[in-house]
């Protein structure tokens, strides 16, 4: 690899590149909005006043969504699921799964599951 793509490769992992542009499709995919240009703007536009604490960060997952996400993974209805099934739901959502404050024996129930969820989506929107 050439000095000059190195220099390209790391300015792109320093500022999280591929991982914003991973998300914008994301967001593009899940709305598929008319005008994907000024979607795209005003996704940019929350993620600048999410970072100022003036506005909202834009989301893939809604509470219904991750509801449902939550009871796919309670398959047997306890109410409840492991911090195994917890760390692969993040994984899946593409959030980080470092820092977990959960060990292996608690139960994570629907409140709890939302209420980090939306946390590790905060902290990963704060990033950029």
């Amino acid at each position: 690899m050439a000095a000059g793509e190195r220099q390209c490769q790391a300015y792109l992992q320093r500022h999280r590149i591929p991982e914003l542009l991973h998300r914008l499709g994301a967001l593009l995919l899940y709305h598929r909005p008319e005008r994907p240009r000024e979607f795209l703007i005003q996704a940019l536009e929350r993620v600048k006043a999410g970072k100022g604490a003036e506005g909202e960060y834009p989301h893939l997952m809604d509470e219904a969504n991750l509801a449902a996400m939550f009871e796919l993974m309670d398959v047997v209805g306890q109410g409840h699921i492991t911090p195994a099934q917890y760390r692969e739901a993040l994984k899946t959502l593409g959030l980080s799964t470092e820092d977990l404050q959960f060990g292996d024996n608690v139960n994570i129930t629907l409140d709890i599951f939302k209420e980090e969820v939306k946390k590790k989506m905060l902290e990963s929107w704060a990033a950029y």
